[in-house]
């Protein structure tokens, strides 16, 4: 049972068998030296202190090899994307085969539905969830119209019911039934940005599947927060950035899933590039495209070095760690939160994100009424990194790697005060 208190908290901490995690982290601090209380690990992630490292290393080869670090580095490059598959595949529920690393997220969405969104003139349209992050909006949006369909007519919203903020599975299920001999692709995100909703993405695979349609997922929010099996899901494809829960620095690469159903089926349509062609062959310069099967069969281009290894600096701690710890800790970190949360005497407070520990990751997102954004400059005053969203909902997400109890006891604390 949680319990309101200070106290209580740091016994939590005490007992925290991932304590130990938060000090491997640069947490940023104040001009006192005072630590922030940072819970916009759903934006970004904290910097692990052994990011640096792991790119010194790097940066030392390039300076003694050359062009000869291809082979010779400590990790040689040219396999370099390899030395990150077995753990993002853990980390998403995927077999090695059906995972790489690769571009950046809505590059690699684009460079998927050149495989997976093949339209005819009667089976065109796109279903994504009403409040899609906006670039999966854009993206359908624009590949609608490269084909030569009207967006409007072309895009399908599944959208939450009147009064209420979540999405029911059974109003998919509704849409697909009666418009599916139309659709061609479901493109959802399988934890929603704005409500911290984590979809049933097996569910969402079934309903697609019964009408021939191709599924596919947005994971961004989703990878390194929980644990979406996507093998066992049975979804097509999938694509997720990094640079969230996954800790690998701003803008690094992204990764990507297609399903082993489709790893050896050469006659998908794709763009082509040099990486993508057999790697036994590719420095022949001179032989025919020869796809590669699985995932790598998606990428184009010789990886930058620099950002993989500062993924490779966060996946190790994840390999170490595992995601069934995380996830524990993660539950009972978001459900102190909340509980905290409720405990505010006030009516103005509600959260949006599901009370349900199985359909939400570590985001809570806190709509607070008659507020606006002067009430996240007001936190952030008071050293607290939150993420605002208009009208009116501040989304923090304590993550599991690197927040403590004791964290979200202060924040919560110093909320009251501001309300």
């Amino acid at each position: 049972m949680y319990k309101p208190t200070l106290d209580y908290a740091q016994q939590q901490d005490k007992e925290d068998k991932l304590a130990h995690l938060r000090a491997q982290f640069h947490i940023p601090k104040d001009a006192k030296g005072n630590d922030w209380l940072y819970f916009t690990g759903n934006s970004l992630g904290l910097q692990p202190k052994q990011t640096q490292q792991y790119i010194q290393q790097e940066l030392d080869d390039w300076a003694k090899y050359g062009v000869e670090g291809h082979f010779e580095a400590r990790n040689p490059w040219m396999p370099y994307h390899e030395f990150l598959t077995n753990s993002m595949a853990k980390i998403v529920g995927a077999k090695p085969i059906e995972v790489v690393v690769m571009n950046t997220l809505t590059t690699n969405l684009h460079l998927l539905m050149v495989s997976f969104y093949q339209p005819s003139k009667t089976k065109y349209k796109i279903v994504i969830e009403s409040d899609a992050f906006p670039s999966d909006r854009y993206a359908v949006q624009s590949q609608l119209k490269f084909h030569g369909f009207d967006t409007e007519e072309g895009l399908i919203e599944w959208k939450p019911r009147e009064g209420e903020e979540l999405l029911r599975i059974e109003d998919l299920e509704k849409i697909v039934d009666e418009q599916g001999d139309e659709i061609a692709l479901l493109l959802i995100g399988g934890v929603n940005y704005y409500t911290g909703q984590y979809l049933d993405i097996k569910r969402i695979a079934e309903i697609g599947h019964a009408k021939n349609c191709m599924v596919g997922i947005d994971l961004a929010h989703g990878a390194g927060n929980i644990s979406p099996e996507l093998h066992d899901s049975g979804v097509d494809f999938a694509a997720w950035c990094t640079y969230k829960y996954l800790n690998s620095g701003p803008g690094s690469l992204a990764g990507l899933f297609v399903h082993e159903k489709h790893a050896h089926n050469k006659e998908l349509p794709r763009f082509a590039g040099w990486w993508n062609h057999n790697k036994e062959t590719r420095f022949n310069m001179r032989q025919p495209f020869d796809v590669m099967p699985g995932a790598e069969g998606w990428q184009l281009s010789n990886p930058p070095i620099l950002s993989m290894a500062a993924i490779r600096a966060s996946l190790d701690m994840f390999e170490e760690v595992g995601m069934e710890a995380l996830r524990a800790k993660s539950e009972k970190l978001t459900g102190y939160f909340e509980y905290l949360i409720n405990q505010i005497d006030t009516d103005r407070i509600k959260i949006i994100t599901p009370s349900n520990p199985k359909e939400r990751g570590c985001q809570l997102s806190i709509q607070v009424q008659h507020a606006d954004k002067s009430l996240h400059k007001k936190l952030t005053e008071n050293n607290i990194i939150t993420d605002w969203r208009e009208p009116d909902v501040i989304r923090c997400a304590p993550v599991p790697m690197y927040n403590s109890f004791k964290d979200v006891y202060r924040m919560v604390e110093i909320l009251k005060t501001l309300l």
